[in-house]
């Protein structure tokens, strides 16, 4: 099985969404700045968002813990 690339995409933008509201709270608790917490989330949600799109993608091409799919042993 193989995924499309628009399946990547939307994992990563639902992870990163996950991620950004933990980096924007750990970032107010350590700053105590609203502004600050955002800047930092905001920044992290595109940089993050590529890499793991690009991990992701490059993952879907090496082989390692896929099984082929096998034929069926009769067919009608």
């Amino acid at each position: 099985m193989h995924e499309k690339p628009y399946r990547s995409i939307v994992k990563a933008l639902s992870w990163r969404l996950t991620g950004t509201m933990d980096t924007i709270v750990v970032s107010f608790i350590i700053s105590g700045r609203v502004k600050i917490a955002l800047s930092i989330g905001a920044v992290e949600l595109f940089t993050k968002l590529t890499l793991y799109y690009l991990h992701e993608r490059a993952w879907n091409r090496i082989p390692f813990g896929r099984v082929k799919e096998r034929p069926p042993e009769y067919s009608i």
